[in-house]
């Protein structure tokens, strides 16, 4: 059974939560550091260290911008990083300035990444920071990364989604989208870092939790907005992304926190029963009541024993003819139901009908579903779940005196059962002439050998 990474998001969700959670699950920060210098950004600091949050041990990473004549003591390095040790709760507690307006006059005013409390006046010291890029200009630095196709793919599939929903928000084309706050270099670093993590950790499948949101507004430089933001109410509307409210005051799950969620993706629940193999925290830079942490876990799905879930269908039907029944039987079984029946019934009216019923998997569905709508005349089907416990099997093809004849060998605890095949039955009662029973018994009896 395959790795699942599972996002638990009870205190929201931003670009560097994610970065640090992964992190602190096994991420290969070698691999996060020479990425990043590849793309040729410069103008930032990487922070690597611990925090507390609620007594609790958290990764803290934090993207250090350098301002000109602000640059925090470090110097304008390409991609220099640091490392941090102890308990330091909001050592960097700044906003990178994302409330710079485009050229076509709108304004991309969310203060992110939501845990920075004072805004800068510019994001760098190096003019190619105070460009204003499109959505190409992000492919562009997306390209020059020294990265696989799938770490690529993941960090253009957010930059997407973000694009879109700033794009909903201002009213205006995907290509008119300039981007400050997501295109801001502590953004791309953080999209990029989440993709480059995600793939280090060699995962399967994502499960991400409901997101917790706070409630209030949020002051940009325009003026104030609600909470949710109107990107993260669009990303979460668009992808099917649950948001579960709170009652902490302000922003829990930022535009790029939705976009990661909504990009990574893969399953919407967790599995019935699994080992958790690792955990990882990362930290947010507010304080609330409880600890402001993104819990990552890698999970092991436990192997089904011998019983497994499955689904059953259902469908009362008066108006349609037998060779229509048999043909919709046919259809279910080659299309891969396990087993499909009629049933007698009367219906409203007093009038004779059939249940058509059938058992399948989960995964099976929809395709079922498909031809009874289809090759019947029900307009309505039910379903519920159902476990059912099944013995092993396997298929020989035993010899007899009149060819082969397949078998079917089912175990049960230290018990054997050979069931001859229909078919194989039928096929050699036709060329010997000998009765069912006669011919079945043969077969048995040279399997049991």
């Amino acid at each position: 059974m395959g790795k699942i990474l599972y996002l638990e998001c009870n205190s929201g969700i931003s670009g560097d939560m994610t970065v640090g959670a992964l992190l602190d699950l096994g991420a290969d920060r070698e691999a996060l550091t020479k990425a990043l210098q590849s793309l040729g950004v410069d103008g930032y600091h990487l922070h690597f260290g611990r925090t507390r949050k609620c007594g609790l041990d958290a990764y803290a990473f934090d993207v250090i911008l350098e301002d000109k004549g602000h640059d925090h003591g470090h110097g304008t390095v390409h991609g220099h990083s640091h490392e941090h040790d102890g308990s330091h709760e909001n050592d960097h507690n700044h906003s990178h300035g994302h409330d710079h307006e485009n050229d076509h006059g709108h304004s991309h005013c969310h203060d992110h990444e939501n845990d920075h409390n004072h805004d800068h006046n510019h994001i760098s010291g190096h003019d190619q920071l105070h460009v204003h890029r499109n959505l190409q200009d992000i492919y562009a630095i997306i390209d020059r990364l020294d990265s696989n196709s799938r770490v690529k793919a993941m960090a253009r599939r957010m930059f997407e989604i973000v694009a879109e929903a700033e794009s909903k928000a201002h009213g205006i084309p995907v290509e008119e989208v300039h981007f400050h706050e997501v295109g801001a270099i502590d953004s791309i670093v953080d999209i990029i870092g989440v993709a480059v993590c995600v793939d280090s950790l060699g995962v399967d499948e994502i499960v991400v939790s409901p997101l917790s949101e706070g409630y209030g507004s949020v002051r940009c430089q325009h003026g104030v907005i609600p909470v949710p933001v109107p990107a993260t109410v669009t990303i979460a509307s668009a992808h099917g992304l649950t948001l579960r409210l709170t009652d902490n005051e302000g922003e829990m799950v930022t535009p790029t926190g939705a976009a990661i969620a909504a990009a990574l993706r893969t399953r919407k629940g967790l599995p019935s029963s699994f080992r958790i193999l690792k955990t990882g925290i990362g930290a947010g830079k507010k304080d609330f009541k409880q600890a402001n942490i993104l819990r990552a876990m890698i999970l092991q799905e436990e192997e089904k024993e011998a019983g497994e879930t499955m689904w059953v269908l259902e469908a009362n039907i008066d108006d349609c003819t037998g060779e229509a029944f048999g043909f919709a039987m046919e259809s279910l079984l080659e299309a891969g139901a396990a087993d499909v029946w009629y049933t007698p019934v009367f219906m409203k009216k007093n009038r004779p009908a059939y249940m058509l019923s059938l058992i399948c998997r989960e995964g099976e569905i929809s395709r079922m579903e498909d031809i009874l709508f289809i090759q019947t005349t029900t307009i309505g089907v039910r379903r519920y779940p159902v476990s059912r416990t099944i013995l092993d099997r396997k298929k020989r093809t035993v010899m007899t005196e009149w060819g082969g004849a397949e078998v079917k060998i089912c175990t049960y605890k230290d018990r054997t059962f050979c069931y001859p095949e229909f078919e194989s039955v039928r096929s050699i009662c036709r060329q010997s002439g000998l009765d069912y029973q006669t011919v079945y018994g043969i077969i048995r009896k040279e399997a049991e050998k």
